[in-house]
């Protein structure tokens, strides 16, 4: 059996279930066999990302804030907190909704998990090592945060977040895990949240130059959502309590990212650069050790596989 479903739910609570990771997640649970809740309020999750499991024997949607108290029934068995605005124009556009959704947001979802003596998942992230001063990134390093720039507020949410769901374990018994996602691409991604996958791929299918910050020389590790997914749920069956890393070791200069980009969709956009954000990682790479000694997972999807997929899905988009 796919050691991501070596333990089998019977009701699955996803928080941010109509976001880009959160809907990916709402349909591997189904298909496992999972009844699912996606709870949402549709602040940055899409209802066209969950428009296909609306109909579907066993899902239910929540329209909820978790910023504010919530139950759901029938009780569940496992509790996947992936509630936040997750990119820079989102979180750069909602900054106090981010802080409230690690802070109030996690709170309210260990509540609910504690109660219902349920298994609760925290979706942490790589943000957390910030400007990291370790290559690659383990999970003992504490990272390096400007908890004051402009990135602070997802940055520390997380951080936060981290926080109090280790609180939550230790002081009251909580059944926790957190898990620290890198970069993910995919399918229902939005062309203009900030993220240089989809951004790349929006600009090259509609012609426009493609805009690469800096020098382009900055790496990241991108790793295909279905591989996420896959880590994700993994982590959830293990009942390790982590963090650990779920992303993919294979790093790629944004500069290579923005050329792959082009060749893959056979585009004549050519590459303009822009001023680098404030606080932009030189550097991200994660070292999954753990992940494939505990949870015996790494990424399968190559680069030039999950980016043709994604192409693909953004050109059915356009049409």
């Amino acid at each position: 059996m796919n050691a991501a479903f070596s333990r089998s739910w019977k009701h699955a609570v996803v928080t941010g279930g109509a976001g880009f990771v959160g809907s990916h997640l709402c349909t591997a649970l189904l298909d496992s066999g999972a009844a699912v809740t996606c709870v949402d309020d549709f602040s940055t999750g899409r209802p066209e990302n969950i428009s296909a499991l609306r109909d579907r024997p066993g899902f239910q949607l929540v329209q909820a804030s978790v910023s504010e108290p919530f139950t759901v029934e029938p009780p569940a068995d496992l509790v996947l907190h992936f509630a936040s605005p997750a990119s820079p124009a989102d979180y750069l556009r909602l900054p106090l909704h981010t802080l409230d959704a690690g802070s109030l947001g996690t709170r309210n979802a260990l509540a609910l998990a504690h109660r219902l003596g349920a298994r609760f998942l925290l979706a942490s992230t790589s943000e957390v090592y910030g400007d990291p001063q370790q290559h690659p990134q383990n999970e003992r390093y504490w990272g390096n945060v400007n908890p004051v720039g402009p990135r602070s507020v997802y940055d520390e949410a997380k951080r936060f977040g981290e926080a109090l769901t280790t609180a939550h374990a230790d002081a009251n018994g909580t059944d926790t895990g957190i898990v620290r996602l890198f970069n993910t691409y995919g399918p229902r991604m939005r062309g203009h949240d900030g993220r240089a996958v989809p951004t790349f791929v929006r600009q090259a299918l509609v012609g426009e130059p493609l805009t690469v910050s800096g020098d382009g020389r900055q790496t990241r590790s991108l790793c295909y959502v279905d591989d996420t997914v896959r880590g994700i749920l993994a982590a959830a069956a293990h009942g390790l309590q982590g963090p650990v890393n779920i992303g993919n070791p294979t790093e790629i200069t944004m500069l290579d990212l923005a050329r792959l980009v082009i060749e893959l969709t056979g585009s004549r956009s050519e590459i303009r650069f822009i001023e680098r954000p404030t606080d932009d990682p030189a550097v991200r790479c994660p070292d999954i050790t753990l992940a494939r000694d505990k949870l015996e997972w790494e990424p399968s999807v190559s680069a030039e596989q999950g980016l043709r997929r994604t192409i693909a899905w953004f050109r059915d988009q356009m049409d």
